[in-house]
This record gives structure tokens, C-alpha cells and sequence, in this order.
């Protein structure tokens, strides 16, 4: 993979890309994944013998594109982990759903995970999700919205399980809606967090050029 999109490296992390379906780790499918990418990156440039450590900070779903944070030492994958538990390190995305939304709300439901799906359920028998988002636009012409998300927990596959249970899945979501063959209207567009080393607040933003995003002018 040549065409790699870093945003950020230095001693401690490196700030990337991830593509749409690229496994965030290696599975079973033995498919490409950003570890293996980022150790081939990072071996090659800096020309280093042996394995090369790269810190799996947070993941993303294979169909799901955007930016990803990776330490670069066990000291920085600890502190941004951390950060992660104690609710500092931000996430927000942006999708494009079927259907005209309201301008902002939040949304609580109780999720529970059944093989590689996950259903809402009642409070007896699923995990906390909570999410708030406001809406960035919307296309008459085919009925989409573009909304930005603030992922407040994070569930498997939870943006997309609480959306379509209100009636506006995901662009492409063919898992939990009703599209097929189409990129997924998903895209972890900006990382809020502090340098593991430095403590200096950092924010990455990047608006996603393909598909359906490309639909949209960025505001």
C-alpha cells in the first residue's frame, strides 16, 4: 500500500488514514491490515532490524474509513489507552443516512452483540450506547442527511444499529439496512486527544473525498 495518508508522526505516534476495508488488525481472512501496514512503513524508513512495535490505540470497522491514532511505544499506547478509558480521547464522525433528521439529538439505547451483529434490547440484557449528533445537510433529491456524530460509548457496530432502529440507516449499510455494493456512509473524520509525552492538546480533521461523502460540499 503505497498511497498511505499520514497526518502526523513523530517519536511517540503516527496519525493516518485507514481506507475503506482495510482491517484495522489481521482476523482470520489474513486480509491487509493497518498493523501490518504501519510495521512495513515504519521498518523500511527508518530501516529498522527485526520486528518493529506499532500500538493498536482504537479501531475502526473494515467498512468504515477515517483517521486512527497508533503509538509507536508501549509507553505512549498506554497513556493514549488510558486516555480512552478515562473519556478523554474524543471520536467524532460523520454519516450520510436515508432520510431527513431532526437538526440535533441524543440517542440511548441498551445494545447487546450476537455473533458479529449487535440488536438493542433492554437494560436487563444489553450494554449502555449513547450517542449525540446534529445534522450538517441535507440532499432532497435523495432524501440523505450528513450528520457529524459524537460517539460517546462505543459498541460494536453501534452508529449503525442506533440510527437504522429510528429509520434512517446508513448509506450502503447493507448489515443493518437496505443498500448493497455501495461504500459505507461512515467515516471517523476528527481525533481530539493529548500527546502521550507532550500533554499538548492535539485535533486531526479531515473531510472524506469518496463516496457518498463526495455528494456534500464541505461546510
Amino acid at each position: 500500500m503505497n498511497n498511505l495518508n499520514i497526518l502526523f508522526e513523530d517519536n511517540h505516534i503516527i496519525v493516518v488514514e485507514k481506507p475503506i476495508n482495510i482491517l484495522s488488525q489481521s482476523d482470520n481472512t489474513k486480509d491487509l491490515d493497518m498493523l501490518t501496514i504501519l510495521k512495513k512503513y515504519l521498518k523500511e524508513k527508518y530501516h529498522k532490524p527485526g520486528n518493529v512495535y506499532v500500538g493498536l490505540i482504537h479501531r475502526l470497522d473494515r467498512p468504515t474509513a477515517g483517521l486512527m491514532v497508533f503509538a509507536k511505544t508501549s509507553k505512549a499506547a498506554s497513556r493514549l489507552s488510558e486516555q480512552i478509558r478515562n473519556k478523554t480521547f474524543q471520536k467524532n464522525y460523520l454519516a450520510v443516512i436515508h432520510g431527513y433528521i431532526e437538526e440535533e439529538n441524543t440517542y440511548i439505547d441498551y445494545l447487546k452483540k450476537v455473533a458479529n451483529k449487535s440488536y438493542p434490547t433492554t437494560k436487563e440484557n444489553g450494554k449502555y450506547a449513547e450517542l449525540s449528533f446534529k445534522r450538517l445537510d441535507y440532499l432532497k433529491e435523495e432524501d440523505l442527511s450528513l450528520v457529524t456524530i459524537n460517539l460517546k460509548t462505543g459498541r460494536n457496530h453501534q452508529i449503525r444499529v442506533q440510527f437504522s432502529k429510528r429509520n434512517h440507516p446508513l448509506y450502503g449499510d447493507s448489515k443493518y439496512g437496505f443498500d448493497q455494493n455501495k461504500n459505507l456512509g461512515l467515516y471517523a473524520y476528527k481525533l481530539t486527544f493529548n500527546h502521550p509525552t507532550t500533554k499538548e492538546k492535539l485535533e486531526f480533521e479531515l473531510f472524506p473525498k469518496h463516496n457518498p461523502f463526495s455528494k456534500f460540499k464541505k461546510k
